[in-house]
């Protein structure tokens, strides 16, 4: 496990969480407020254990539940679930290939706020939804897929300018001889 990756994956999701909040331009011109929660969980999911993966679901959702108007921990269940399925499946995932996360922060992106409306109406919320739905739900979709390949890109850039690189030491020298046979 590495413990570098989860403290930036939270610290992103922390910032992120609190940009989303803050910054409502996006959602004024729009209509939509984006959440790129679940194509972070994607990319946690893909990087990181099981137990990490949990810590990251549990910060990310309360962040997230604080700051709107969810009742606290709804958003828990779905990213949870999220994270679980893409992380038990991994071995199937081409993780390396743009595509292959695009069309999974999609699909993570559409389930997600469709989970949270479920629980929502489980709890006997009245979540308000409507025909306008249907664009933000597309709009929180693609908004996903697009971001999805650039959280890989970004903790690759952290990762490679802040991760110590451990030397891998041989025991060969390239200007050794080597001898073979009778001397």
């Amino acid at each position: 496990m590495n413990w570098f990756n989860t403290i930036a994956i939270l610290v992103v999701a922390y910032l992120l969480v609190w940009l989303q909040a803050t910054f409502n331009d996006v959602r004024h011109l729009i209509g939509v407020q984006v959440d790129l929660l679940p194509s972070l969980m994607v990319y946690a999911a893909l990087s990181c254990g099981v137990l990490s993966l949990t810590l990251i679901c549990v910060c990310a959702g309360l962040w997230l539940d604080s700051l709107s108007a969810n009742p606290l921990g709804v958003s828990l269940l779905p990213l949870f679930l999220i994270g679980l399925f893409i992380q038990r499946h991994r071995e199937f995932i081409l993780r390396d290939q743009a595509y292959a996360q695009m069309v999974i922060g999609f699909v993570a992106s559409a389930v997600a706020p469709f989970l949270t409306v479920v629980l929502l109406l489980n709890l006997d919320e009245r979540p308000l939804i409507g025909w306008f739905s249907i664009w933000q739900w597309l709009v929180m979709s693609v908004a996903g897929a697009l971001m999805t390949p650039a959280w890989f890109r970004v903790f690759d850039l952290i990762g490679h300018t802040l991760n110590y690189r451990a030397w891998g030491e041989t025991s060969f020298r390239a200007d050794r001889e080597i001898k073979r046979g009778r001397q």
